[in-house]
């Protein structure tokens, strides 16, 4: 595993939102094993999410009740103490070569003294499997936490940087293995404070995308289309189909809401 005498120092430290994630939590803290500090910022979790993460040495919890996403994150920064924050999701996996390339970074202080922040990429993952066709932009994930705010936005939320933004080359594994039912019930909740967001949002304003989601029935199979073909997913096998159904589906229920709420808006 990756040299960790320099994150030991309390420079860089993790940071992760819990609630019920037992079906992932295990291996989004195994991968960060060789850093000094994690802490789990928790809503309540019912299941053994919080059994697991007793088991890593390196953990803390905090308990907040759930309001948003942004108000958790900042929450949590607001209990560190270290100048860098590793931000990740429960399902998000550092790869060994991303570990290796964040320790070196952080043995180098020549090569974070100018920056503020580094955003990371995605490989999607499907019953465990990088696929070629997820459609998850790169995501700001290290940042100095003085310099990092979050905001709300749509059904998700984002960091806000005062400073320069480098980039990384490795990349972190999403790699959700809750029940379908649970990304099902997940997604019509996320597509309906989406679809709200597109009704509240000036047309003129927007990106093609979505204007084509905001007006248009051929969303669904558009998305179906870009990751089955133009990216390729029918050569990752059942895993690429399965991740272009998803993604007809999460959009299918955005047009439905979109349509059925909001019919003479949009």
């Amino acid at each position: 595993m990756p040299d960790s005498h320099h994150t030991s120092k309390n420079l860089l430290s993790a940071m992760i939102i819990t609630y019920n994630e037992e079906a992932n939590i295990y291996r989004t803290l195994h991968s960060l094993r060789w850093l000094s500090f994690v802490l789990i910022v928790d809503s309540g979790s019912t299941d053994q999410t919080l059994s697991i993460v007793s088991e890593f040495a390196n953990t803390r919890v905090i308990y907040r009740k759930f309001d948003t996403f942004a108000n958790q994150c900042n929450f949590g920064l607001d209990s560190l103490s270290s100048e860098w924050i590793l931000s990740l999701d429960a399902d998000y996996v550092i790869s060994p070569e991303l570990s290796n390339e964040i320790s070196n970074l952080f043995e180098d202080f020549s090569a974070i003294d100018s920056f503020s922040a580094f955003q990371i990429a995605f490989s999607f993952c499907i019953n465990g499997k990088p696929i070629r066709s997820g459609l998850l932009p790169p995501r700001t994930c290290i940042y100095r936490r003085n310099s990092g705010r979050y905001v709300d936005e749509g059904h998700g939320h984002r960091v806000v940087i005062a400073g320069k933004t480098g980039f990384l080359k490795s990349k972190i594994y999403h790699d959700d293995r809750k029940p379908i039912v649970t990304w099902l019930l997940t997604q019509a909740k996320y597509q309906n404070i989406e679809a709200h967001m597109l009704w509240q949002a000036r047309s003129r304003k927007l990106p093609i995308q979505d204007l084509i989601r905001k007006h248009s029935f051929l969303a669904p199979f558009s998305a179906f289309f870009m990751c089955l073909i133009l990216r390729r997913g029918f050569m990752d096998g059942k895993e690429g189909i399965i991740y272009a159904f998803q993604r007809f589906i999460a959009e299918s229920l955005l047009f439905i809401y979109m349509h059925s709420k909001y019919p003479d808006k949009t």
